[in-house]
């Protein structure tokens, strides 16, 4: 079973980046497909993107189209994502695990907080 680790959520203001990691251990990283999801306050967890396992194709929720950048460097099972010219609306709790559709890779881990002031 894969577990899944995410760090590198933090407090910015409103317009600035953050980089997350998904740290993923178990299985071969390179085949399978990674997807960012993430929860805000009173809201149902949701798909933010996806990226394939060769990293050639990726995904992406209208909300973050052109501001998130998902990646993955497979030599080191790791996937990322860029999120720039952030929004206090994308406040919330990001998690990695399979894109939607996919059966998942493992349990979701605790995730890592973002918070965006105004």
């Amino acid at each position: 079973q894969v577990q899944l680790v995410e760090t590198g959520g933090g407090s910015v203001p409103a317009g600035g980046s953050l980089r997350l990691s998904c740290a993923a251990s178990g299985g071969t990283f390179s085949s399978y497909a990674m997807g960012w999801f993430r929860q805000g306050p009173g809201k149902e967890r949701a798909f933010v993107a996806s990226i394939s396992g060769s990293g050639i194709t990726t995904r992406y929720a209208d909300s973050v189209k052109g501001r998130f950048t998902i990646s993955r460097d497979n030599a080191k099972n790791t996937a990322y994502l860029q999120m720039k010219s952030l929004k206090p609306e994308d406040t919330a709790v990001y998690y990695c695990n399979s894109p939607p559709s996919y059966p998942l890779l493992g349990p979701w881990g605790q995730g890592t907080q973002v918070t965006v002031s105004s």
